[in-house]
């Protein structure tokens, strides 16, 4: 334990637990044997960080979270699995992460730089990218995977297995059971593919010509002969641009689900 972290009295640090230089662990805190705190984490007060657990530096754990508990599911029986999340994190009040299952690889990942809100959830063996927003009270079931600068609104259900494309933006309120292409705009109680993340193509400064491939891209995975995936493959084999190649390998690569697909 470094000299200079700030640990409250009321502070449970179990024996065995790193906690690296500038962390500060507020009241009623808890810290398991196994857990590892890179530089400068602040456990704001009543947050509980448990099992094999690594959190990376100059992230923030707001209170009543619960970071690296055993995995809501029966097929796990006590095997030794991890959590690592990256630096810079945001996690708000009430927010759960759980380790992952000998069945899914053994490892919940969560990238860099995420904002994750209020009373949200992060299922076991779950694999999170960087930049990632999951708003208030959002959950993403096991297995999934979210790649980078993904947007998951207020109050949506991600199903397990399904992979969320980077650059994709899903609205409140959805449920989400098949894969979202990268840079897709996702709404509906029953999440359609209805678009593009245009609002966040143009935040990140993406330029207007991969702008402008991305909408006629879309238009021939929309309304193209041939089923989705022929489709993306002739996306492939016409494109200059790297964003629609991000969606033709998206689309082409393996996976336990079917696609979204643009109505």
């Amino acid at each position: 334990m470094s000299a200079t972290a700030q640990i409250h009295p009321s502070a449970v640090i179990e024996p065995g637990a790193e906690i690296a230089e500038g962390c500060i662990i507020g009241p009623f805190c808890v810290v398991g044997p196994d857990v590892t705190l890179a530089p400068r984490v602040v456990l704001k007060s009543h947050v509980v960080v448990t099992g094999d657990t690594e959190i990376g530096e100059d992230t923030v754990v707001f209170p009543f979270s619960v970071i690296g508990e055993i995995p809501q599911d029966l097929k796990f029986h006590g095997e030794k699995t991890r959590l690592i999340v990256g630096a810079r994190n945001r996690i708000r009040e009430h927010v759960t992460m759980n380790t992952g299952t000998e069945g899914g690889g053994g490892i919940t990942r969560i990238g860099d730089d995420g904002l994750f809100m209020a009373g949200c959830h992060v299922a076991h063996d779950a694999q999170i990218g960087d930049r990632v927003i999951i708003v208030n009270n959002s959950a993403i079931a096991g297995h999934c995977l979210i790649e980078d600068d993904v947007i998951v609104g207020g109050l949506c259900g991600i199903h397990q297995w399904v992979r969320i494309g980077r650059g994709a933006i899903i609205g409140a309120l959805s449920m989400v059971t098949n894969d979202v292409i990268p840079h897709g705009l996702v709404q509906g109680p029953r999440g359609e593919l209805d678009g593009l993340n245009l609002v966040g193509l143009k935040r990140r400064g993406v330029d207007r010509s991969d702008i402008t491939a991305l909408r006629a891209a879309f238009q021939m995975l929309a309304q193209g002969d041939g089923a989705f995936q022929d489709r993306a493959r002739r996306l492939g084999e016409e494109t200059e641009s790297d964003y629609v190649r991000q969606i033709v390998e998206f689309v082409t690569a393996g996976s336990d689900r079917s696609f979204l697909t643009p109505g």
